[in-house]
């Protein structure tokens, strides 16, 4: 084993950290408000997607250890431009969430420090962020390793105390009535699922710096697994216990976890949950500083890009990859013009996600000389039903957010002809 890369529980922890951010400290009363007690079926209707999507990566990562992930993945499966469209996608969605997040760590920070309040320190804090995390990432990975391994346990520790005492605290009576009524909205299914799977994004990020694992083959599917388990019960968990302890008053909560756990625990423990989304969020920076890079790396090692991005530096890092991606995203933070692609990046995601479930059959037929080291099980049912439910998903959003969110495919098409030309 290398121990500059990362094992298995390292990729496990990587993965969650990649996952559970400010979502799910802000989801929950988001969800009552469309769906009531509901919402707990609609969190059960996402984990059971999720993991079906989250089975075609597993089958997918262990075919392959290159960088990239859904990239590599559509590229084997349809060809050098579906491949790229992908890719292109991927590493613009990431670059900015990075940034959404970056400003989302300072807007809570602001809280408790209202110093951060001020425009020209809040700017400055967000430069820093993101200067920082790019220095310990072109520094090596084995910094990044210990500090996602801390900060990842260090989140899980508050919801962990969330969920453990809140459970004592539960009351029958809020489960009833179990669907919406004048206290909430009318009921709607499908934007409550799309809402609530914006809390599970992020898994696919997982396989994307494989070349920076060891073993990724067979330590890539598991570790995808577990960790969509682990994500799955937390959410459902800490849904059980913000409805059980809140009941109504969940649906005017701006902070409902904190809300819930100052119910049970006082003062002390709505600090704690403030402490934990902070934790929370600055460890989902440090997971986005680390795999966003790596996106523009597998292109660029296909040539698809300037090979020089995915040249390593001298502590043995894409460094140039670093730098492009920290100087767009401090760009895109500073401009404000991230927000509302950050709200519409759930169907932008499902880019990567599509193509990924279709690779798995295309790739049985088309590749069966590739090893593979996990296998989904039941044949071609489970890509085809998370197919089809992210179809739904995505035809029930609203038209703008579609024609946002897949807009990005238009642009990448010209950048990809100039870059084969480049090529040349």
């Amino acid at each position: 084993m290398n121990k500059d890369k990362l094992g298995f529980w390292s990729i496990v922890l990587l993965g969650i950290n990649s996952i559970i951010g400010s979502g799910i400290f802000l989801l929950p009363n988001k969800a009552y408000n469309l769906v009531g007690v509901g919402s707990i079926f609609v969190i059960i209707f996402d984990m059971v997607l999720v993991l079906s999507i989250a089975l075609c990566f597993a089958e997918a990562s262990g075919m392959f250890k290159k960088n990239g992930g859904p990239y590599v993945y559509a590229k084997e499966a349809f060809g050098e431009f579906v491949g790229f469209e992908v890719g292109f996608m991927k590493w613009a969605i990431a670059i900015i969430a990075w940034a959404a997040m970056a400003s989302a760590f300072v807007q809570v920070l602001a809280k408790v420090w209202t110093v951060a309040e001020d425009p020209f320190i809040k700017n400055l804090m967000i430069i820093i962020i993101l200067s920082a995390l790019g220095i310990m990432n072109i520094l090596g990975v084995k910094i990044s390793k210990i500090l996602n391994n801390i900060i990842t346990i260090g989140k899980m520790l508050p919801l962990l105390l969330f969920i453990a005492v809140g459970i004592f605290f539960i009351k029958g009576e809020n489960f009833v009535p179990i669907f919406p009524n004048s206290e909430v909205e009318s009921f709607n299914f499908a934007p409550a699922a799309l809402l609530m799977f914006y809390a599970f994004t992020g898994f696919e990020s997982i396989a994307v710096a494989a070349e920076d694992m060891d073993n990724p083959e067979k330590n890539l599917p598991k570790a995808t697994l577990v960790v969509m388990f682990v994500v799955s019960l937390f959410y459902t968990m800490i849904l059980i216990v913000s409805i059980g302890t809140l009941g109504t008053e969940l649906s005017s909560s701006s902070e409902p976890i904190a809300a819930a756990a100052s119910k049970f625990l006082g003062p002390i423990g709505s600090a704690i949950i403030t402490a934990g989304t902070l934790v929370s969020i600055g460890g989902i920076n440090i997971a986005a500083s680390f795999v966003t890079p790596r996106c523009g790396v597998a292109l660029a090692e296909d040539g698809i890009l300037p090979r020089v991005i995915a040249k390593n530096g001298r502590f043995g890092t894409p460094t140039l990859a670093i730098i492009i991606t920290v100087v767009l995203a401090i760009a895109i933070a500073l401009s404000g013009s991230f927000v509302k692609l950050a709200a519409i990046s759930v169907i932008s995601r499902f880019v990567q996600y599509l193509p990924t479930c279709l690779a798995i059959p295309v790739l049985r037929k088309k590749r069966p000389d590739l090893h593979r080291t996990f296998k989904v099980p039941f044949g071609p049912v489970i890509p085809i039903f998370a197919i089809v439910v992210s179809c739904w998903l995505v035809y029930n959003s609203e038209l703008e957010k579609i024609l946002i969110g897949l807009g990005g495919l238009l642009v990448g098409v010209p950048v990809y002809f100039l870059m084969k030309k480049y090529s040349k």
